[in-house]
């Protein structure tokens, strides 16, 4: 069974979202201030790592960990020479 949970987070002044799709395959959509930087296609309940870039001059790397399954699905963001990552807020729609 398919369903979509989406999570939030404010970095560095700018909004970064992402959808996970469960079922397989399933997909990880993330967006930076709106726009779509990054998605990837899943498969079982394997954590996934989508790679983007915020708009800053210059850009500042960042990577959404998510992970499908099993349970509820979870995202981090993992932020340049950052040893600790920040926990993605679900957002129920």
């Amino acid at each position: 069974m398919r369903a979509r949970h989406h999570f939030h987070i404010e970095y560095l002044g700018h909004s970064i979202s992402a959808t996970v799709q469960t079922g397989d395959p399933g997909a990880v959509e993330v967006l930076v201030d709106g726009k779509e930087t990054g998605n990837i296609t899943t498969h079982d309940d394997r954590t996934v790592l989508v790679h983007t870039e915020l708009p800053t001059e210059p850009p500042v790397p960042v990577t959404v960990r998510a992970t499908p399954g099993p349970g509820v699905p979870r995202c981090l963001l993992l932020g340049p020479d950052e040893t600790e990552p920040h926990v993605m807020a679900p957002r129920i729609f």
